[in-house]
């Protein structure tokens, strides 16, 4: 009895000292030394030096001079990749936050749930809709950039598999609502978030969202409509700004305010049938788009080239469900899309079609990384599978001059590791999240929630 007491006081010193270490001021001058630099956006230093000064990489290369004061974290034997990022995610989204924020049913004034209330609460208090000027499933105004928060027990994790940033997305409903690109460190949200407006999440198989419509053809006439709707708003408000005193003015409508705000939409196309729809819907909407899901790309990548659309690759491979019938006889077709979508990463980039990765239904951070190594093992190259993790993601987004890659005058988001990223055997000894290094914790048993950890982080210079 002694020796467990004993044993638990030990642990929970262990744990204190952690925190404290966690709270450790990070210096404003940080130089990983003598580290292998894979840059991404250039060739390999096979030993080199990065600066970091306030977040920001001020210098890299082969014969870069340590400035004065610097705290030097020492890289021999290590090797310094860009942050990785996932470019669909709801990280940083509490799960309950997001859900009872975006759960609102309509559009016109309509109050979104408050926070206390169940989703399921929130549809089933909701009018009903009558058509397409309620609004349903629309909650276009939602911003994740409100809603990120870094209490969310995911990011410890993410960060632990080498990921800095996610582009993170609501996902209650059709229209779901505005995306932003986080950054996964911080103690407050507002220092998060890189960039408020990613672009406008639509789905056709809503989540917390039952109702009209719902079959493919009215969900697609309904978001035709809703940017008819949003055009005609549009031309009515200049129209009152021109000439307030005899134009009526328009009646404020928050949905159509988002639908306008988009910088770009997020179409879903997991399949051939799914993109030819969504090509013809983006050329009627006539905003930018991407595409997400795209499970089947290794049929698609000839048709994505010709019409030059950026591509979020899901990378949740196919399976037959564990709980599946052991009698059941699938498709030849089934089989076939499971054997061969691990290829669709390598059809992409032999085609040339720009594609970055989501953890869109993964289970942990660092399957991501395993789901892109059994795609290496069928054909994608490293390099490839690394700048879909990194440049690709930042360009497909407009950020590539902040993000994606370790050059001067990026955000310094890193991932230091002891070996090549897509080994099984590699660690994530530390990470930089604008220029504050974090250390992984070490692994415990899953809790609740997914098992996801504290937030544990160390100044640069401290022993690995």
């Amino acid at each position: 009895m002694r020796q467990t007491i004993r044993r638990l006081l030990v642990w929970v010193c262990g744990l204190m000292a952690w925190q404290t270490l966690g709270m450790a001021e990070t210096p404003g001058l940080v130089a990983i030394q003598d580290a292998r630099v894979v840059t991404v956006s250039g060739a390999v230093l096979e030993k080199g030096t990065v600066v970091i000064r306030n977040g920001i990489i001020t210098d890299v290369g082969a014969s870069v001079a340590v400035p004065k004061g610097a705290w030097i974290v020492d890289g021999k034997g290590l090797t310094v990749y860009p942050g990785l990022i996932d470019a669909l995610s709801t990280w940083g989204i509490p799960e309950a936050a997001g859900a009872a924020s975006a759960a609102g049913a309509t559009g016109r004034g309509a109050a979104p749930a408050p926070p206390s209330a169940a989703p399921g609460a929130a549809m089933a208090s909701a009018p009903r809709s009558w058509g397409p000027q309620d609004r349903p499933g629309t909650t276009s105004w939602v911003k994740a950039a409100d809603l990120v928060k870094p209490t969310d027990r995911r990011i410890e994790t993410a960060r632990g598999a080498g990921f800095t940033t996610a582009i993170t997305f609501p996902k209650q409903g059709l229209v779901a609502g505005q995306g932003a690109v986080v950054n996964l460190g911080g103690e407050s949200s507002g220092q998060m978030v890189v960039d408020p407006s990613a672009g406008l999440y639509l789905s056709m198989t809503p989540s917390g969202y039952s109702g009209y419509p719902s079959a493919p053809m009215g969900i697609l006439a309904y978001f035709r409509q809703l940017w008819i709707d949003a055009e005609y708003y549009k031309t009515a408000k200049a129209l009152y700004a021109q000439n307030p005193s005899a134009i009526p003015r328009p009646e404020y409508d928050r949905a159509l305010e988002g639908v306008l705000e988009a910088k770009r939409v997020m179409l879903p196309a997991a399949s051939p049938i799914a993109m030819e729809r969504m090509l013809k819907l983006a050329s009627e909407l006539k905003s930018p788009f991407i595409f997400y899901g795209v499970t089947q790309g290794y049929e698609m990548a000839d048709r994505l080239k010709q019409t030059a659309t950026p591509v979020i690759l899901n990378v949740k491979w196919p399976t037959r469900e564990r709980d599946a019938d052991p009698e059941r006889v699938d498709s030849l077709r089934t089989l076939e899309i499971r054997d061969k979508a691990p290829t669709s990463p390598a059809a992409l980039a032999a085609a040339g079609v720009k594609f970055a990765i989501s953890s869109d239904g993964i289970d942990t951070p660092r399957d991501v990384i395993r789901a892109l190594k059994k795609s290496i093992d069928v054909g994608l190259k490293k390099e490839d599978a690394l700048k879909a993790l990194t440049l690709n993601a930042a360009e497909i987004y407009g950020l590539a001059s902040r993000l994606g890659s370790i050059d001067k005058g990026k955000i310094a988001n890193l991932v230091v590791t002891d070996g090549d990223l897509f080994d099984d055997r590699t660690k994530v000894k530390f990470v930089f999240v604008d220029g504050v290094k974090y250390i992984p914790p070490p692994e415990t048993p899953a809790g609740p929630g997914g098992g996801f950890g504290g937030r544990p982080t160390a100044a640069p210079g401290e022993e690995n």
